[in-house]
């Protein structure tokens, strides 16, 4: 190992040290129970909200995917800013609305507010499930996100499967123990090191390899103009169309995203969640820097044969070991905060809604569960969702190891997946007609559209992102059954209280 490999793999290691006892000691002192794992008892102010939601959106895709498309097709990657931004003025209004309806009634997950909503519990068994089935693959993109990471900061001295292991045993560790809250202590260090490696990069990158940003977009538009322009270079019919259409997809799914919806249901009030939503947009303009070096890397590293390290070579070529390792180290855990939120996120929606017998919300039922911290119910659901955790975590890890590209294939459909789930898990809060057969078989058509547009190889169809269309087929089923039905609520629904009708 050379003098330089050796200083960046022991500032790794010390960092993941630090991080695995940030995040295992921010449960001291906490009660025990299901709903402070999970949600941290709805207790964390602004600033840790937006850390933790912070940390969700910037990802080790931020590090490697955002500069390597910059550096692939160019314009289209502005689609992440731009759904991001638009998603958190959808969350202003939705977010709020989440998180007195989940307050009220002591709802910690989609699925359990699906299945308060319509009274049945094979509808938050549903949304349980194709949550999770579209929500695996990104736990496992993080761990090989993490160990691309890695072995480059490390030159190669760390493996890329060790790295994956390590990552899986430090965001496990803490997860496990400290749940929700132990994701947004280690998101604090997380997010100071990202700003401090990125506002650098943007400022070394172009003076480094170019004569400065002048220099840089001269370049750009005289010999990489097709970068700079719908839809791209090479991009595949990433055209104005997609972009548009992908932007209101994702900007609607990301305020239902499990992992979001566990960050509106950590905040004190409302109103933090409010405030949350008009500090993160300024987060993003973060992103623009790894998709300027990206594009830098036109320039510096012509024939880069593999586009997701564009980052880390110029990171690695030009930088001294300690710096490369605290940009490596701001990577890394930027595919830990993530990974833990995912793999918690999880354990909620099956260990409480799958295994855990619902939530008791049909009044009819006389073995209404009790949710009161430290009762046996609460233990042995929040036992449930840990081993739910751990066990998601662990077919990503072995996933990453021995079948690198079978769950990966399936994260390119998940927003387009989970949106399926926007009437079941969102509309219906507002669309009180909607009976719980209309929406389940309004969902269960969006899922078959968008599987066959992709088994076909139609996504996008004509420059329309899939998940549009199938999001269309979903709502039009859906009214449709609805709207043939009687005017009467669904059995076992109720008309919400005029307080309810006011927030919800």
């Amino acid at each position: 190992m050379s003098g330089s490999a050796a200083v960046a793999t022991t500032l790794f290691g010390l960092a993941m040290v630090a991080t695995l006892a940030i995040g295992v000691l921010s449960a001291r002192g906490r009660d025990k129970g299901m709903a402070e794992w999970s949600v941290s008892s709805r207790g964390l102010g602004v600033l840790f909200v937006w850390l933790l939601m912070a940390g969700e959106t910037y990802t080790s895709f931020s590090f490697l995917g955002t500069a390597g498309w910059s550096y692939s097709y160019g314009v289209p990657i502005l689609y992440l800013v731009a759904y991001l931004t638009v998603g958190f003025a959808v969350a202003y209004v939705v977010g709020p609305a989440l998180w007195t309806y989940a307050s009220r009634h002591r709802l910690l997950s989609i699925a359990d507010m699906a299945e308060h909503r319509f009274r049945s519990r094979p509808v938050g068994i549903l949304v349980a499930v194709t949550a999770t089935v579209f929500i695996v693959p990104y736990v496992q993109v993080q761990i090989q996100g993490m160990g691309v990471v890695v072995n480059a900061m490390t030159y190669g001295s760390v493996d890329l499967h060790v790295a994956a292991v390590i990552s899986f045993v430090v965001a496990e560790a803490f997860v496990l123990v400290s749940g929700l809250r132990g994701s947004a202590w280690v998101s604090v260090l997380k997010d100071v090191l990202v700003i401090v490696a990125v506002v650098f990069l943007a400022v070394w990158v172009p003076l480094h390899y170019l004569d400065g940003y002048g220099d840089f977009m001269t370049r750009m538009v005289n010999e990489r103009p097709e970068w700079l322009t719908f839809p791209g270079h090479d991009s595949g019919g990433l055209n104005g169309t997609w972009f548009v259409s992908t932007l209101l997809l994702n900007a609607v799914t990301i305020s239902i995203f499990p992992t979001t919806v566990a960050g509106y249901l950590s905040a004190k009030s409302p109103n933090a969640l409010r405030r949350n939503a008009l500090l993160l947009p300024w987060y993003q303009l973060l992103l623009f820097i790894p998709m300027m070096v990206g594009a830098v890397a036109l320039f510096a590293l012509p024939t880069l044969d593999n586009p997701d390290l564009a980052l880390f070579r110029l990171v690695t070529d030009s930088l001294p070991s300690p710096v490369v390792a605290v940009i490596g180290v701001a990577g890394a855990l930027s595919a830990i905060v993530p990974m833990s939120v995912f793999m918690l996120a999880i354990g909620t929606l099956c260990g409480r809604t799958l295994l855990g017998g619902g939530n008791g919300s049909d009044p009819r039922s006389r073995t209404r569960r009790s949710t009161e911290p430290g009762s046996a119910d609460d233990v042995r659901v929040k036992r449930l969702s840990q081993l739910v955790c751990f066990v998601a975590g662990l077919v990503a890890l072995l996933g990453s190891l021995f079948y690198p590209n079978t769950l990966v294939q399936l994260s390119v459909l998940s927003y387009e997946g989970l949106a399926q789930l926007v009437p079941l898990a969102l509309l219906s809060l507002f669309w009180r007609r909607l009976t719980a057969a209309a929406g389940v078989a309004g969902t269960l058509v969006g899922l078959a559209v968008v599987l066959l547009l992709w088994w076909t190889d139609n996504d996008p169809w004509h420059g329309v992102n899939g998940g549009v269309l199938a999001l269309a087929a979903n709502l039009l089923v859906a009214a449709s059954l609805t709207y043939a039905g009687p005017r009467t609520p669904a059995a076992g629904t109720r008309r919400a209280s005029a307080t309810e009708e006011e927030t919800v």
